[in-house]
């Protein structure tokens, strides 16, 4: 954590609000550094490990700079993957909430229709995968004539799968007086010839050994035969008593595997991997945030780009296939300045493969002693009276965000000619009711969205259904607030 606060950056009211509900506190070593960086309109490579808070250090100072009323979109934010994508778009959506900022996620696997629609209507920032992303640029359902800020997010991993050639078509198409932000744990030749030859003169910001993925992480392995893994998993739960705990296979038959097992011992758990429909991926995700479940059992597609409080442990129940995939597994705990314990099972055969992680990461991984059967008998009991019940759901940050804002349905959309000055101008008719109480309108084929701030919420809820939009009264309902 550095010493600066987010005062000293001269935020807007609006933002400072949302930092102050979202519990950002001071700004990590990364935001201290970026974010006044962009505000003054500078290029910027980052080279930052996961769990550093990269997200929010170019979120905050771009919300900041965007143009409320501008139709198209402003910002182009390009991620490997569909779930940090998501989680990008949730992290702009929170940050830009009181300044109104409109978001929008584009990704494969769920109907482009869907995604058209959303770009149709104002939307100040598109996070999207280069495949998808690309897709929408071809059939001119994306316009990039005004973007004003590109960002490349995990630009390393992007090249590791292949989508670099698909990020420089996109980036030859956007306009070129435009600021360019790139965030990468690595720094491969491809990447610095991306850098050269699309980037103004860019600040070069290095976050060098206060390395957060490994510093804050106690970490050690097991030799331990295959068929007794996992034996010695229910001996770490029982010794170790993880409140959140992620276990990482290699691939996804490993997952369902390891998942049937830990369900038989009434364990509550959910896996995660690229097999599954999208919209069960997130939903698990979200049930893993709230505290629904313990243990989460996922391939390395949890491993970047999720940033999930609160995970007191990750088990490798196998040895990463890559070197920088055991960095980013680990790097799921010990986030934000907390402690975190990384713990690897590894049989005689993966022990080659565990010690060129050592010498990547620069750092002895001490091999531990198995827990006798009497410490885990003796927390066998303490487990069974607690970790074992039904975990008690968590509020995320999202949630906090959301008690001070109604959301509310109004019965007409686009079908019914209604348009969001129609429904602004009727709220804003109410007695103490202004245009600053109303946050984002967003009128779909046939019905309404509008979020309102504070305890006006319920003052519309009551007032709008008396009042006439395009020439009749609307039924008005309160909805809750989605989040992911």
């Amino acid at each position: 954590m550095s010493n600066v606060s987010f005062n000293d950056f001269k935020l807007s009211e609006e933002t400072m609000k949302a930092l102050f509900k979202l519990r950002y506190e001071n700004p990590t070593e990364v935001q201290a550094k970026v974010i006044p960086e962009v505000l003054n309109n500078k290029d910027i490579i980052v080279k930052s490990q996961t769990g550093s808070g990269k997200t929010a250090a170019f979120a905050i100072p771009i919300c900041e700079r965007l143009e409320l009323e501008q139709r198209n979109p402003q910002v182009l934010v390009l991620t490997p993957t569909r779930e940090l994508a998501v989680q990008v778009k949730e992290d702009f959506s929170h940050v830009g909430r009181f300044k109104r900022i409109r978001c929008a996620a584009i990704f494969g696997k769920q109907p482009m229709d869907i995604q058209k629609r959303e770009l149709k209507q104002r939307v100040h920032v598109v996070v999207g995968t280069p495949g998808r992303t690309f897709d929408h640029i071809e059939k001119k359902n994306l316009i990039l004539d005004d973007i004003r800020y590109l960002v490349l997010d995990e630009a390393d991993k992007m090249l590791d799968m292949g989508f670099i050639d698909q990020v420089e078509s996109i980036v030859s198409l956007l306009p070129r007086d435009r600021i360019t932000l790139l965030f990468s744990a690595t720094m491969p030749e491809k990447i610095e010839d991306i850098c050269n030859k699309y980037m103004r003169k860019p600040i070069k910001i290095e976050l060098q050994s206060k390395n957060p993925t490994v510093e804050k992480i106690a970490q050690w392995y097991y030799e331990v035969e295959d068929s007794r893994k996992f034996n010695v998993v229910k001996s770490i739960i029982y010794t170790e008593k993880p409140e959140s705990c992620i276990l990482f296979c290699n691939t996804r038959e490993k997952v369902d595997e390891l998942l049937a097992e830990m369900k038989r011992e009434r364990y509550y758990c959910a896996a995660l991997h690229g097999g599954m429909e999208q919209g069960e991926r997130l939903h698990t995700i979200q049930g893993f945030k709230k505290g629904e479940f313990h243990f989460l059992i996922a391939t390395d597609v949890a491993a970047r780009g999720l940033h999930i409080e609160d995970v007191s442990h990750v088990i490798n129940y196998e040895v990463p296939f890559e070197n920088d995939s055991y960095v980013h597994r680990i790097g799921r705990t010990g986030r934000a300045g907390k402690e975190g314990v990384a713990i690897t099972l590894c049989t005689k055969r993966e022990l080659r493969f565990l010690h060129e992680i050592e010498e990547y990461i620069q750092q002895s991984i001490p091999q531990k002693d198995l827990p006798t059967e009497q410490e885990v008998e003796q927390g066998m009991e303490e487990f069974e009276d607690s970790i074992k019940s039904k975990p008690k759901a968590k509020a995320d940050k999202a949630e906090r965000l959301n008690r001070e804002i109604t959301k509310i349905r109004i019965n007409s959309g686009k079908k019914s000619k209604m348009r969001p000055g129609d429904i602004l101008g009727a709220i804003t008719s109410i007695e103490g009711i202004s245009a600053d109480d109303i946050g984002i309108i967003d009128v779909q084929d046939t019905c309404s969205y509008v979020e309102v701030f504070g305890k006006a919420g319920d003052v519309v809820v009551r007032r709008l259904p008396q009042i006439n939009i395009k020439g009749k009264l609307q039924t008005v309902k309160k909805v809750r607030i989605r989040t992911m």
